[in-house]
């Protein structure tokens, strides 16, 4: 996989999370608190910055109170 196609994957991942965290009306601040997940490398994630780990995409899924699957259904096709 090519750095770009990383990029990407990144980006679209930090979209969907974005996307479901709204739809809770949630701030980046209130899923930090409920998660355990610093704000700051949320905010990372959802620009595509940083590459999240398995343990927090499921620390994130639950707290959100999606399956992790969700999270990584990337066109929010399920």
């Amino acid at each position: 996989m090519t750095d770009a196609e990383q990029t990407e994957l990144r980006r679209r991942f930090g979209l969907r999370l974005a996307s479901l965290r709204k739809s809770l009306g949630w701030s980046q601040e209130q899923l930090s608190l409920e998660s355990g997940v610093a704000r700051s490398y949320l905010g990372g994630v959802e620009r595509g910055r940083h590459n999240t780990a398995l343990v927090n995409i499921c620390r994130l899924a639950e707290t959100l109170g999606v399956k992790p699957y969700a999270l990584l259904d990337l066109d929010g096709e399920l």
